[in-house]
């Protein structure tokens, strides 16, 4: 089964951007892979999705300021993330999905702060 390694985060500023990437140990090639964050107390939010195809989705508060983004030769998928906001403060999730399977990384914080 393939495995998530996610990285980049970090603390950042007001205004300023981030890259996350998603290592994956396998194959993405048919997976639905996609960013999820969760912040302390609040349940875990879909922030974007690439299907297998390459067609990105956002969640209506990321819409213009993030962009997903997938290697399948690299196996990895990034998200880059700009005028980052203090509520964009949270731990980042990548996950693949396709039938039946259903798999998620560690996680990796994201602060944005002054």
């Amino acid at each position: 089964q393939v495995q998530l390694v996610e990285s980049g985060g970090g603390l950042v500023q007001p205004g300023g951007s981030l890259r996350l990437s998603c290592a994956a140990s396998g194959s993405i090639s048919f997976y639905t892979m996609g960013w999820f964050r969760q912040a302390p107390g609040t349940p875990r939010e879909l922030v974007a999705t690439s299907a297998p195809n390459g067609y990105p989705t956002y969640a209506d508060s990321v819409k213009g300021r993030f962009t997903i983004s997938r290697d399948n030769g690299a196996n990895t998928v990034y998200l880059r993330m700009n005028s980052l906001k203090p509520e964009d403060t949270a731990i980042y999730f990548c996950n693949a999905r396709r039938t039946y399977i259903n798999i998620w990384g560690q996680g990796t914080q994201v602060t944005v702060s002054s």
